[in-house]
């Protein structure tokens, strides 16, 4: 088997194991999930900022931009009142720092929002099983 068919079989068994795992989630599950994947596009945006591969940085960038509209759109505002107001206004303000990174090829601002991110997904995480 060549490697590209080889790659094209992984791909496929990924995007099933995926739509599997999403099928069974909770919501709460699902955010974490979401949580999960923008850390590591945003690992895998520095990984190509540092190799010089900026196609690749502008694809993990789109990908974790999308991820982040994912996670504004599950805040529920009327149930959440003013700590989801306030998450609101962190991706915000997430997603401007991103935009600015992109712009820039600026490692240091993936940091930044990877730790905002990494504190939100601790606390997600720290929710007993009762409340979710």
């Amino acid at each position: 088997m060549s490697p590209m068919a080889y790659r094209n079989h992984v791909n496929r068994y990924s995007a099933v194991n995926v739509d599997a795992m999403l099928e069974d989630a909770s919501p709460h599950k699902l955010i974490q999930m979401l949580m999960s994947g923008f850390l590591m596009r945003i690992n895998a945006a520095k990984g190509a900022i540092d190799r010089g591969d900026f196609e690749e940085k502008s694809i993990q960038m789109s990908k974790a931009v999308a991820i982040l509209g994912g996670l504004m759109e599950g805040v529920d505002l009327e149930k959440g009142g003013e700590i989801a107001a306030n998450l609101i206004s962190l991706y915000e303000y997430i997603n401007a720092r991103l935009f600015q990174a992109t712009a820039e090829n600026n490692v240091e601002i993936l940091d930044e929002v990877q730790s905002l991110i990494r504190e939100v997904k601790e606390a997600w995480d720290a929710i007993p099983e009762t409340f979710q």
